[in-house]
């Protein structure tokens, strides 16, 4: 294998995810204090933006996506041979399509295809169509695996796994698993559009309204425990209402959905949590 030229000092995400959390860290840092939880849970996983920055002692994370789940075990015990794969692959639309066509595989061809994909699509997108078909399309060479091949970054990040028990799972089970003395960050799907027109439709195919009252059931028995509580949600009355029995403030962010900057709103979501500041 070539040597790796950059070195990363600190485990950060080597995925990008729709909805990643990384512009809320400073407040979720801010939330969180000094508190040092005797495991972390996160089981909306995603790019595990909060995850890598707390470096918890011990974590439990989980997620219902079968190819997020195998990539993370697979940066866990295989970092070297994903680099050594991503390196010969090279950077075209036909290597795209041919990754993008594939949907088995052992562990680290799954790994290895969601990696490239990510790396090489537009925007950088993780996003499947009702039939769970990858269905972003290729940046055109804009973006490239270079971060992942020529840096550090999932060594790191592969260090930082060691002390994680990764599983695929619904988000109540891994919730349920808490005890006290342990902090759930739960961020689930949804979107902080259409807050007027139609929110709960909307969202139905994203995380359905069933499901979000199946969280705040699942996150107040974890409450009663003991367990300190932070959840990201959307900004809507409703939500808002659903999660009356948690502490709440109001957090800001550009969006990035739009490809010209002058067309890019700020949007509010909402930060649930359970304890007094």
């Amino acid at each position: 294998m070539g040597k790796v030229k950059n070195q990363i000092k600190i485990a950060k995400p080597f995925l990008r995810w729709p909805g990643g959390k990384r512009w809320l860290l400073p407040i979720l840092r801010e939330l969180i204090g000094d508190f040092q939880a005797d495991t972390y849970f996160e089981p909306f996983l995603g790019g595990g933006a909060l995850f890598f920055d707390l470096a918890p002692k011990s974590a439990v994370l989980s997620d219902t996506n079968i190819d997020l789940i195998k990539t993370y075990k697979s940066v866990k015990k295989m970092p070297k041979l994903l680099i050594d794969n991503l390196r010969d692959l090279p950077i075209n639309s036909k290597t795209f399509e041919n990754l993008r066509q594939l949907s088995e595989g052992t562990q680290i061809q799954r790994a290895i295809r969601l990696l490239y994909l990510n790396r090489t699509c537009f925007s950088g997108l993780y996003r499947v169509n009702r039939m769970g078909k990858f269905n972003v399309p290729y940046a055109h060479g804009t973006r490239t695996t270079n971060i992942l091949i020529n840096t550090d970054l999932l060594l790191v990040a592969s260090k930082r796994l060691k002390n994680a028990q990764l599983f695929i799972a619904d988000f109540e089970e891994s919730i349920l698993k808490a005890t006290v003395g342990d902090l759930i960050y739960c961020d689930p799907t949804y979107t902080v559009k259409h807050d007027n027109n139609g929110f709960r439709r909307y969202n139905e195919t994203l995380f359905s309204w069933d499901d979000q009252e199946r969280l705040a059931r699942c996150c107040g028995l974890a409450s009663n425990k003991g367990v300190r509580v932070i959840i990201s949600n959307a900004f809507h009355k409703d939500i808002l209402e659903l999660f009356s029995h948690f502490n709440s403030i109001v957090v800001e962010r550009n969006s990035c959905l739009s490809a010209t900057p002058q067309y890019r709103d700020n949007v509010k979501e909402l930060l649930f949590f359970n304890w007094e500041m």
